[in-house]
């Protein structure tokens, strides 16, 4: 099994319980912040959510867009997100990542993937980058945000490849052990991956998240 449907298994297992990593006493000063600012981002556009999991942060990024369109691969955490109180404006569809084919022919002046960059392996995100920006008119606003490696907060890192990619052994409540990329990018790395059309970047880091907001020519 490919890395990527191996963490697409995981993840699908995990899906009725993936929340319990938000209430970490340690790290709701981020969330609330982050859940506060990303909105702003959004207000008046019509926004391609990529990966959108469990839909955690469907409800804040969507409070003021003129459309949201939430997408997943996964129908067991699409679920999740369905049954979230959500704006008026949130659609749903399933959608692959790594292609975007089924969303042939719609418009977006913003994109938002949120803690799905690390788990992306660093040979692809050129190109998963690329694909997103063919997919957004010009003017468009990217956010994208993931968490930041905190030893008291994270799972340790096991094992790093030749590319670069680092994991994680993560137990699941069957008690089954599953091997998750997780990568934990420095602004200058996140930064070198984003392309010509990228510009205006802002890096914030917070104590347990980094965010990367910019904008497209």
């Amino acid at each position: 099994m490919s890395v990527e449907r191996d963490m697409a298994a995981y993840y699908a297992q995990r899906a009725a319980y993936y929340e319990r990593v938000y209430f970490k006493p340690e790290r709701q000063t981020d969330l609330r912040t982050m859940e506060a600012w990303l909105p702003t981002q959004f207000a008046g556009r019509r926004v391609l959510e990529v990966a959108c999991g469990t839909g955690w942060w469907t409800p804040h990024g969507a409070r003021d867009a003129l459309s949201w369109l939430a997408t997943d691969l996964n129908p067991e955490t699409m679920g999740v997100a369905r049954s979230k109180v959500l704006p008026a404006c949130v659609q749903f569809a399933t959608v692959d990542a790594y292609g975007f084919q089924q969303i042939e022919g719609q418009s977006f002046d913003g994109a938002f993937a949120g803690c799905w960059w690390s788990h992306v392996p660093l040979a692809r995100l050129p190109g998963w980058l690329a694909l997103l920006h063919a997919r957004l008119l010009p003017g468009s606003r990217v956010v994208v945000l993931d968490n930041s490696f905190v030893q008291t907060s994270n799972l340790p890192i096991t094992r790093q490849d030749d590319e670069g990619n680092t994991y994680q052994m993560r137990t699941l409540d069957d008690g089954s052990a599953h091997e998750v990329l997780k990568n934990f990018p420095s602004r200058e790395q996140a930064l070198a991956m984003l392309g010509p059309r990228a510009h205006s970047p802002q890096w914030t880091a917070y104590g347990h998240y980094w965010v990367l907001s910019y904008l497209l020519n």
